[in-house]
């Protein structure tokens, strides 16, 4: 069984037991059970259902693992030849660690 939930802007294909990185989510605290209700489609082994746009009633429980992971280093390089024109810039996401427990249909 497997689900297409939207989290932030973002679709994911997930199921039971999976961990996922997920944009920051601001108010997340480690241990704490997330509901994510957005849920566009449900695969339950063979019997598709899909949502016009979501499915009613159908959610998926997570648990915060980890509610601040950074991510790989970015680096942003500008320049223009000839002009003495450079610029250099790193950026790193933040993400959070969650850990998938339960698929609501």
């Amino acid at each position: 069984m497997y689900a297409i939930v939207e989290i932030n802007g973002q679709q994911f294909k997930v199921c039971e037991g999976q961990k996922l990185f997920i944009n920051h989510l601001r108010d997340a605290e480690e241990g704490q059970n997330v509901e994510f209700d957005k849920v566009l489609l449900i695969d339950n082994e063979g019997a598709v259902t899909v949502g016009a746009p979501t499915v009613e009633g159908a959610k998926v429980v997570c648990e915060v693992i980890n509610p601040l992971v950074k991510g790989d280093k970015v680096i942003v390089f500008k320049m223009k030849r000839r002009k003495d024109y450079r610029k250099k810039n790193g950026h790193r996401q933040q993400y959070t660690q969650v850990e998938i427990k339960s698929l609501i249909v």
